[in-house]
């Protein structure tokens, strides 16, 4: 099998896994070693290397999701919904660690400034450049043999977070990924029909 058909298997392979737990044989370090690789071989625009990361173990990774669980009481409407959102809450916090994706502003500001001819782009391009890494990460986790869930509680969070973990004010919170073992596996996915997605000419 060649490294594109492995990487296409890859691809396959990775799935947003919502039934995830602590029975995790990858040790931290390594796991650390493979986030952080991920993220920093990932392109990004003019290489300006906008993802920040913040990876949360242990007692920290529980923390995070009691701080979702915490603002999100004051959002729901009732006490139905309060026990459904709080279940939700609770499967991420059963996972085994948290990665928490961030922008740093103040890059793309910087960037904004010196190459003026493409300044409204840059925001954009940083969102990209999230995206990237983002999956990286995620394929890194899958080839692990773990399974991973990107969440998106911001802007909610982003001040408890920020207090609790010491988040510098020019990093802007863009998802949360939760890692764990894999519990259940993934529903079957469906796809759209490749003539209402793809064009190719010659």
């Amino acid at each position: 099998m060649t490294l594109a058909e492995n990487f296409l298997n890859l691809e396959a392979k990775r799935r947003s896994i919502y039934a995830l737990g602590k029975q995790v044989t990858v040790g931290d370090d390594q796991l650390v070693s493979l986030i952080e690789t991920a993220i920093k071989e990932a392109p990004t625009s003019f290489n300006n290397q906008t993802v920040r990361a913040v990876i949360l173990f242990g007692e920290k990774h529980d923390q995070a999701w009691d701080l979702v669980a915490d603002r999100l009481k004051s959002e729901v409407p009732d006490e139905a919904a309060w026990e459904a959102t709080q279940n939700k809450v609770n499967g991420f916090k059963a996972g085994y660690a948290t990665v928490l994706f961030y922008t740093d502003t103040d890059v793309v500001k910087q960037f904004e400034n010196d190459f003026a001819l493409y300044a409204d782009n840059f925001y954009d391009w940083s969102e990209q450049g999230h995206g990237i890494a983002t999956y990286a990460t995620w394929l890194a986790i899958t080839e692990a043999g773990l399974g991973g869930t990107i969440q998106h509680y911001n802007p909610l969070i982003d001040d408890s977070f920020a207090q609790a973990f010491d988040i510098p004010s020019n990093w802007r919170l863009r998802s949360q990924f939760v890692i764990g073992s894999i519990e259940a596996p993934a529903g079957e996915k469906t796809y759209l029909a490749d003539d209402d997605r793809f064009k190719v000419l010659k």
